[in-house]
């Protein structure tokens, strides 16, 4: 069992979790539950299969549905699940075959660092050569398997990341696991969905970095490019200038991620469970929405909607840039451009002007205006394809949330004394 270096305790090495996340057991059993159902509801609600975005809802059609087997055993494909499995399998194979530096993570509780391998890039370049070989090869037909399958290969998805975090789960409780501090509370349900085990690994394999990268965000990339094709097919070969700002927009994202894939390591605090373990299933069939949005709706927006949306989405790209590049400096002992800080009782400097004057978060309102540019070119005809900028800033007010919990807990009263200083958390003079 594990034990404490100083005592050699298992107790003191795993503590049990005494404080709840997301309104404890029952707020955690309705997310689990619940987003499953948004994201059916986000292609019931917007589809060309159902007649629109949305479309005339007839309730009592919608119960009958409900009421009926046939309708839910509908969901299920086993192509699709094959082909979502094989997807997995190749992706492990590349982490194996394709050459990365290794790189050491921090001190863990027990003492021990892990070591991570560093390749995502390198396997989205592969897959997209792949991708691009099949359709030289084969033109775009083969790639309408995407679009044609997207409920099997959503509920095949979702499958995998409930088994996935349900298998983690499990094997936590194998004698030696280091526990994560917040998924420890005893309850099969919380612990569950925030993750019992802190790294959970096969062999040299860390689950949870592998997870958080690589099969959500490729498929992001791979679906998006999918969805492009299918969109030129029934147009005669073209793609909309809205189409193509969607792509530009989510690859670059996907490109710089995985790319600078050490940065998003969130390894030192959160477990692995169904929390985490979606991102496998959400990243590519819920992020992808504008790109299928534009499949049957296509829109042209004409150079001055692209303009003006471009310029929207480098001001968000500049800020987050600008604002961590600030941090970074400042974190690296360099202070170019004079910035005043308040200094706390622990030694740790914080800032209190330039953009972290401005609010707590800058970073995270370059963020949100980046995600707002995302669902602009998709047009004004629907507010079901901005549900991702509302569920991003849903997203960011939590995260700034824990953050101002942890750090209240590490400052004390200089947290206090530092938000009357600068107290807008994200958008200055609104939140």
């Amino acid at each position: 069992m594990s034990r404490s270096l100083a005592t050699g305790k298992p107790a003191e090495l795993n503590p049990r979790t005494t404080q709840y996340e997301f309104l404890g057991p029952p707020g955690t059993f309705a997310i689990s539950v619940g987003t499953p159902i948004v994201m059916y509801a986000l292609y019931y609600g917007c589809s060309e299969e159902t007649g629109g975005c949305p479309p005339a809802v007839n309730f009592s059609v919608v119960v009958r549905a409900l009421m009926s087997w046939s309708w839910w055993k509908g969901l299920w494909d086993t192509e699709a699940a094959c082909l979502f499995l094989a997807w997995y399998a190749y992706l492990v194979a590349a982490w194996y075959v394709l050459p990365g530096r290794w790189i050491e993570g921090l001190p863990m509780r027990d003492g021990k660092k892990k070591s991570y391998k560093i390749n995502a890039f390198p396997t989205l370049l592969l897959t997209l050569a792949i991708f691009a070989g099949v359709v030289w090869r084969d033109g775009l037909e083969p790639t309408r398997i995407v679009y044609d399958k997207w409920i099997g290969l959503l509920t095949a998805s979702t499958f995998f990341s409930f088994v996935h975090a349900l298998a983690c789960y499990a094997a936590s409780f194998r004698e030696g696991a280091l526990l994560a501090l917040g998924g420890n509370s005893g309850n099969v349900i919380y612990d569950f969905f925030m993750g019992r085990e802190l790294n959970p690994s096969i062999g040299s394999l860390d689950l949870k970095s592998f997870n958080e990268i690589r099969p959500g965000l490729i498929l992001w990339v791979i679906i998006d490019i999918a969805l492009a094709c299918e969109q030129a097919i029934r147009c005669g070969g073209s793609v909309t200038d809205s189409m193509l700002l969607v792509l530009l927009f989510q690859c670059w994202y996907v490109a710089d991620s995985v790319y600078n894939e050490p940065a998003l390591f969130s390894i030192t605090t959160d477990g692995f469970g169904f929390m985490l373990s979606l991102a496998i299933t959400i990243e590519p069939f819920v992020y992808s929405l504008q790109a299928r949005y534009l499949v049957f709706n296509p829109v042209e927006l004409g150079p001055l909607y692209t303009c003006l949306i471009i310029g929207v989405k480098l001001l968000g790209y500049y800020v987050f840039r600008a604002a961590n590049g600030e941090k970074n400096d400042f974190r690296n002992g360099k202070n170019p451009k004079n910035l005043t800080f308040m200094t706390t009782e622990r030694g740790t400097p914080l800032i209190t002007s330039g953009w972290w004057g401005m609010c707590r978060h800058p970073n995270y309102l370059g963020d949100l205006i980046m995600s707002v540019a995302w669902c602009l070119p998709t047009g004004f005809s629907t507010p079901i394809t901005y549900f991702y900028a509302v569920y991003f800033a849903a997203l960011l007010m939590h995260r700034e949330r824990r953050d101002d919990e942890a750090c209240r807990k590490k400052y004390g009263g200089d947290w206090y004394r530092y938000k009357k200083l600068v107290p807008w958390r994200i958008v200055p003079y609104i939140y």
